[in-house]
């Protein structure tokens, strides 16, 4: 019996060796996520957007820090710059308003996918909403309102679903809600494979 149990594994092991090798997905890969790949172009963005809080006050450094990180959300580029001015009390006290520039990249559409600075992208499904992404809370319905234009003009998004219901003195859990289709940029190890 212990003869016929060897001979068994040893044909499985050969068997198992004879198929062929499955690629490995990743989170990333256009096959795990469902899209196909394309080319994308960066396209610089600058813009500035007024902000007046009602319900939420922030530090100058606290709205550029809010803001950059959802900009980088939505796909644009890691090194996005944001400056709040005119805080009333300096930049680490809160305050009803500020006037905020950003200056990013984030990816259109390339035709051509062998033109010069394109790269790997993807479209991937985005969410903001009181509790996704980590950084977002229920009270940043009135910035997400006032960056309205800005995202919607600057970024490279398909079936955008843009809601805000803020009530002023009101926290409520469902106040705001952005989904889309982002084109963002393929992780590095998936884009250099794809070259």
């Amino acid at each position: 019996m212990q003869y016929s149990k060897r001979i068994l594994t040893s044909a499985a092991m050969v068997g198992l060796l004879a198929l062929p090798a499955l690629p490995v997905l990743s989170a990333g890969d256009d096959t795990s996520a469902g899209g196909s790949v394309v080319a994308g172009t960066w396209e610089h963005h600058q813009a500035r957007f007024s902000y007046f809080g009602i319900t939420t006050l922030y530090s100058c450094d606290g709205l550029e820090d809010n803001t950059r990180a959802l900009l980088v959300h939505l796909g644009a580029r890691q090194d996005a710059k944001v400056m709040a001015l005119g805080c009333p009390h300096g930049s680490s006290v809160p305050g009803r308003n500020a006037i905020v520039d950003v200056d990013f990249y984030s990816l259109s559409p390339s035709a051509d996918a062998n033109a010069a600075n394109t790269v790997p992208a993807q479209w991937t499904a985005v969410q903001v909403n009181p509790t996704h992404p980590h950084f977002m809370g229920r009270g940043d319905c009135e910035l997400v309102g006032e960056l309205k234009d800005l995202i919607s003009k600057n970024f490279s998004l398909r079936d955008l679903n843009y809601r805000t219901d803020c009530v002023p003195h009101q926290l409520t859990l469902d106040d705001f809600s952005v989904k889309a289709q982002a084109l963002k940029p393929l992780p590095a190890a998936v884009a250099a494979a794809t070259r």
